[in-house]
């Protein structure tokens, strides 16, 4: 099993950066990779069981189910139902805490998921690198945060 964390620090509030990660079928307004998404079913956004349907930019469709939702904790859970990459059993959560001196925000995204045998490490690349720490930087620009010198 590979377990994957990822976490940066966000020159906001939390009650700003959740509003935009809150949203579960947002992440095609924020995250590059994203092309399109959807809803199935007509159920909102931020149902529990709620499944998104969404495409990637390279044409890929993925679903995803909407596991658990808490505002008082920030934080949500997903996982994968279908894929064309083979991430089995991969669960997602993701968590935002203040960060009081400062009013900023630390958010952490994390995922355990099992892979075939040899492909754990690009796998992980491609989740950690590709997917959580591009969507970091793409979360601030979409907020007009300052960008990271590593981002840059």
């Amino acid at each position: 099993m590979v377990k994957i964390v990822k976490s940066t620090v966000l020159e906001a509030p939390v009650e700003a950066v959740w509003e935009v990660l809150r949203d579960f079928n947002g992440h095609d307004r924020w995250h590059p990779a994203v092309a399109d998404s959807q809803i199935e079913r007509g159920q909102p956004f931020d149902r529990v069981g709620c499944v998104r349907r969404f495409h990637l930019a390279d044409g890929s469709e993925l679903r995803e189910q909407l596991l658990t939702l808490s505002d008082m904790d920030m934080a949500f859970s997903y996982c994968l139902l279908d894929t064309p990459v083979p991430l089995l059993n991969y669960v997602a959560h993701v968590r935002l805490t203040p960060v009081t001196d400062g009013d900023l925000t630390f958010w952490e995204w994390q995922s355990r998921f099992d892979t075939p045998a040899g492909e754990e490490a690009a796998l992980a690349a491609m989740v950690g690198e590709g997917i959580y720490e591009t969507g970091f930087a793409a979360v601030r620009r979409h907020m007009g945060l300052a960008a990271r010198a590593a981002d840059a």
